[in-house]
């Protein structure tokens, strides 16, 4: 049946079976000779020209035909009669295009062929749809050329036309295939490709109708996803199918993962069930082909449904293939994106959603909650003592835990709240729309905490954690999300301050707290800069002697507006911002250069001791920093002696230990300072390349009156003199301290009964008057 598709012209099918009529192509080819001969003579001896041209052009199973200038045939050979639908040459000579198609399309042929005729230039390969399309979409490639008489006038046109109906296929199915590539590179939803897929091949197979259906999660059922042509009853009917054995072709297809064809649905028994539904739209057959992922899992069904009774054709099997290898790239893609879309928002361990995630939708919960009279709490917190259970028990252990508690959460809140992984064993909860009571609020999140708090099994043995949770409201203590999160985080470090497993609420003097910290962070960072830090020194004497043979660096800041500011006020915030680091290189260095200059000066000879921070201590190749500076202000390492704490050592105590002997393969002296405050054990001590111990002044201070202390000072006394350690007692300032030290063996003292630290002018002077 002829219908317009575009304005180019249709022909009859290229592949007529000339062998079934004969005997009527013979005579039809006499008549044509004839009609050749009268209307072109032919010359002597030409009539077997014409018979043979005329076999010839019968034998091509090309359209070839000629027109005379008012469009009606000349000559035509058998194809192009039979394809218009016509039985001899007879019928068809003196008749045009408009006696044998609708109007439409036999306008765009004389249009065509006119401007052949007035401009008499010829027209080669132009791409057209064929007129008559016998079932099936046909296209031509036609040339058509100016007939001209002997004189060169032109009388008529000259036309072929060629059957290109499969490249045209295969060029459609190409540019099918780079638009469906295209898509799925840009991510177009599934249901608008598997839409656009199952057309281009309807558009190939012409009364073929497709289908595409997804697995479901539980790979249990069949859900719709695409089948443009078919019945919206019937796929309504079949979304959510159960597969299985006998569960139609799609459902089998998918339990079994191989293809299922199906040539009569009303006949097999697979379709026992089904075939009712499908009654209605006439169809027969059904071919479903199991969509497969890369590890060759279901994802799914690509199905054709035919007309008529039967299997599908080679290049039908070639192109369900095709359809069902470009389904599986597109669910894969689709998958992947979504993973990549869930970890991207996702905290990977626990599943819980993490903080992009909570900040791209925290705005609007909030905003909802501004118009109603209700409260959005938020939450801020961490485990405590998180990194004792990683490092005892392991990371594997810990990241469980980390998962219970996570669960844990989840269940203790409703589904408009939220639960959010910060990092590490930090979390954060909000609750969604709360009545403005505190009393609520705080029995909410109580109830969280003890849940948090359970006991839990793990590696056979049951673990308990706390946390320590810090609180701000919305809108009263923060408007936004961020100040939301600033002040439950300032809150949340109140908490662990007040020695953690509580509830902190944000108060305003937290903030002044905070403010006042952050304030005080930038004066020291920029005392650095500005060089407002200084050292004195005080001097430690040798009881044997009477003379100073040592002096301790300490670090003074002098503030432009508060003055001498002692160190017990700063460190601990340099300590808490690294700022440490800097510092006490700058105290290290100048401590070196000073007491070269002294050198240098001709003053006594002495040994500068210097404290060096936990911070510090744990820096990369420390030992070679000290060197450096060492060789900087040229001074001896054996003038040098820094000071380490306990707690620092034992920290890492093989890690010290090997720090420790890399500076006494420099030549500096070390000294435990503290000593008896911290918790380092006598197997450790003698490990330890140290020359001197430090008594810490919570023991003299109290002597003579603290039997306690008399006795543990002693000890120490004792301890070191065993382990060949010299022994020095800081915080001495009376006359009976010393004797008792004397007594007890201790051969070496610091503290304000000789000299309190002095600037190091003042300490130049000491030095002075004690060489006269």
């Amino acid at each position: 049946m002829a219908r317009k598709t575009s304005r180019s012209i249709r022909y009859a099918d290229l592949n007529a079976d000339d062998n079934a009529e004969t005997r009527r192509l013979i005579d039809a080819g006499s008549r044509l000779a004839e009609e050749v001969a009268r209307l072109f003579p032919p010359e002597p001896d030409m009539a077997d020209r014409h018979y043979w041209l005329e076999a010839m052009i019968n034998h091509v199973p090309d359209y070839i035909y000629a027109k005379d200038t008012a469009g009606r045939f000349l000559i035509a050979n058998e194809v192009t009669v039979a394809d218009n639908g016509l039985e001899s040459l007879r019928d068809l000579v003196g008749k045009t295009d408009f006696d044998l198609h609708p109007h439409e399309f036999a306008q765009a042929v004389a249009d065509t062929e006119r401007r052949v005729l007035e401009t008499g230039e010829p027209i080669f390969g132009i791409e057209e749809r064929a007129i008559v399309t016998k079932d099936r979409d046909r296209w031509l490639m036609t040339s058509k050329v100016p007939l001209r008489s002997k004189s060169g006038r032109i009388i008529g046109i000259v036309g072929i036309s060629r059957d290109i109906s499969d490249r045209k296929a295969a060029e459609r199915l190409l540019e099918g295939q780079a638009r469906l590539l295209e898509m799925i590179a840009n991510g177009k939803p599934l249901g608008e490709f598997f839409h656009e897929l199952v057309l281009l091949i309807e558009a190939l197979l012409p009364g073929i109708k497709g289908s595409i259906l997804l697995l479901s999660e539980d790979g249990r059922h069949l859900l719709h996803g695409a089948a443009p042509s078919l019945d919206a009853g019937f796929c309504a009917a079949i979304h959510g199918l159960e597969i299985g054995p006998a569960a139609g072709s799609c459902g089998t297809a998918a339990w079994c993962g191989e293809q299922v064809i199906v040539s009569d649905v009303f006949a097999d028994p697979l379709w026992e069930e089904y075939a009712p539904l499908l009654r209605p739209s006439g169809l027969r057959s059904c071919w479903s082909t199991p969509i497969l992922s890369r590890e060759r899992k279901v994802l799914g069904t690509f199905a054709l449904y035919a007309q008529e009774v039967g299997t599908p054709s080679e290049q039908q099997q070639e192109l369900i293939a095709m359809a069902a290898h470009l389904a599986g790239i597109a669910i894969e893609r689709k998958r992947a994106e979504d993973r990549i879309g869930f970890m991207a928002h996702h905290d990977a361990l626990t599943g819980l959603p993490n903080r992009v995630l909570f900040e791209e939708q925290v705005a609007g919960m909030l905003e909802e909650i501004r118009e109603r009279d209700q409260w959005a709490v938020l939450a801020f917190l961490d485990l405590d003592d998180f990194k004792l259970i990683n490092d005892s028990l392991g990371h594997a252990t810990g990241d469980e835990l980390l998962k219970i508690v996570a669960g844990r959460m989840r269940a203790a809140v409703r589904r408009s709240d939220s639960v959010v992984r910060v990092g590490g064993d930090e979390f954060i909860i909000l609750l969604n729309g709360l009545p403005k009571e505190r009393d609520v609020v705080l029995s909410r999140l109580e109830d969280i905490r003890t849940a948090i708090a359970m006991p839990v099994q793990l590696q056979g043995r049951s673990l308990q954690v706390s946390c320590s949770m810090g609180v701000a409201c919305f809108p009263n203590q923060g408007k936004t999300a961020g100040e939301l999160l600033a002040n439950a985080d300032m809150a949340m470090y109140r908490a662990k301050e007040l020695g953690r497993n509580n509830i902190q609420v944000f108060t305003e003097e937290m903030a002044a707290r905070a403010h006042e910290k952050l304030q005080s962070q930038e004066e020291l960072r920029e005392a650095l800069a500005r060089e407002e830090f200084l050292l004195h020194f005080q001097p430690q004497m040798s009881l044997e002697t009477g003379r100073i043979f040592a002096a301790e660096a300490l670090l003074r800041w002098q503030h432009p507006v508060r003055g001498i500011i002692s160190p017990a006020a700063f460190i601990p915030l340099a300590e808490e911002t690294g700022l440490i680091v800097p510092i006490g290189d700058w105290v290290l260095r100048t401590a070196c250069r000073q007491l070269k200059a002294w050198q240098d000066a001709g003053l006594p000879p002495l040994i500068v001791s210097v404290n060096v921070s936990a911070r510090q201590f744990r820096e990369r190749n420390w030992a070679a920093r000290v060197a450096a500076v060492l060789e900087e202000t040229c001074l001896e390492a054996r003038y040098l002696e820094l000071e380490l704490t306990e707690s620092l050592i034992m920290q890492d105590v093989p890690g010290a230990i090997a720090t420790m002997h890399a500076l006494e393969a420099i030549g500096v002296h070390l000294a435990i300072d503290d000593f008896g405050t911290g918790y380092s054990s006598l197997s450790a001590l003698k490990r330890f390349p140290v020359r001197r111990l430090k008594i810490d002044r919570s023991f003299v201070t109290d002597i003579p009156h603290d039997a306690d202390d008399m006795a543990i000072t002693s000890a120490i006394i004792s301890l070191a003199q065993k382990l060949g350690l010299r022994v020095i007692a800081e915080g001495v300032e009376t006359e009976a301290q010393v004797e008792f030290l004397q007594k007890s063996g201790c051969g070496e003292i610091q503290g304000y009964f000789f000299s309190q630290p002095l600037p190091g002018e003042d300490f130049e002077v000491l030095l002075s008057s004690e060489r006269r």
